[in-house]
């Protein structure tokens, strides 16, 4: 992928398709937008399924299987069903908030949840959270402290897979945002390969490069923050 981007028609090396990433307003824009719709989905994801699991298990154990299966249920769902099925939605979310692409964060919560609560199931699952609960609310923690300052930090390295697997599955989504007509970094890189096949190559690869460095650095992070964990 490297070789083709690079490469000119008359055999030489060129740097034009990796300019192009920044110089072409269209993938400019649809860069932008992929990846602010990355960063509100995992935050959508954490503030919808963090406080529920929490809760489920130490409230309401029994719900647990319902909560799962709901969790895993977009995973039986075809995309051109979830996109014929959300068409009168999206019709009062587009009256109320605007046509945006970024209105396609509400899409790609649902589709994360199966994925998000596999990871944020089997962190939970390895620590005793219904007894970190019962002595942080004994000394007289709320439940936000609960949740922000005893489970979150048991829980960092799960949060950070959930967040990493949000994020590739965000940027990699191409069927939903093409069926409903927004352009998002895989949309428009698709258009590409019909008119500037370099550019299009280097998108893709840049795209890839992105996740693979993303995935370091979440790595570095959760390891960082369990070897400071051990020292304390």
């Amino acid at each position: 992928m490297a070789d083709f981007s690079t490469r000119d028609f008359r055999g030489g090396r060129t740097g034009q398709a990796w300019a192009n990433l920044v110089q072409d307003p269209d993938l400019r824009a649809a860069i932008i937008t992929s990846l602010l719709l990355a960063l509100l989905t995992v935050a959508g994801m954490l503030v919808l399924l963090m406080p529920t699991m929490v809760w489920v298990r130490l409230r309401v154990p029994r719900a647990k299987r319902l909560i799962e299966f709901l969790c895993l249920l977009p995973l039986t769902i075809p995309a051109l069903v979830i996109v014929v099925g959300m068409r009168n939605v999206y019709s009062w979310v587009n009256y109320l908030i605007g046509d945006s692409a970024l209105t396609l964060t509400f899409v790609y919560v649902v589709l994360v949840l199966p994925y998000a609560y596999r990871a944020l199931d089997a962190a939970l699952s390895a620590i005793d959270v219904v007894t970190l609960a019962e002595a942080a609310r004994s000394l007289g923690a709320g439940w936000g402290t609960v949740i922000g300052r005893i489970v979150v930090p048991n829980i960092w390295s799960g949060i950070l897979s959930a967040a990493f697997i949000s994020v590739a599955l965000v940027l990699g989504e191409f069927t939903i945002a093409s069926l409903t007509n927004y352009e998002n970094l895989q949309v428009v890189i698709a258009l590409l390969g019909k008119s500037d096949a370099r550019t299009s190559v280097a998108a893709s690869l840049a795209s890839l490069m992105f996740a693979f460095a993303l995935l370091m650095g979440l790595s570095f992070a959760g390891g960082r923050h369990r070897r400071e964990g051990t020292q304390q």
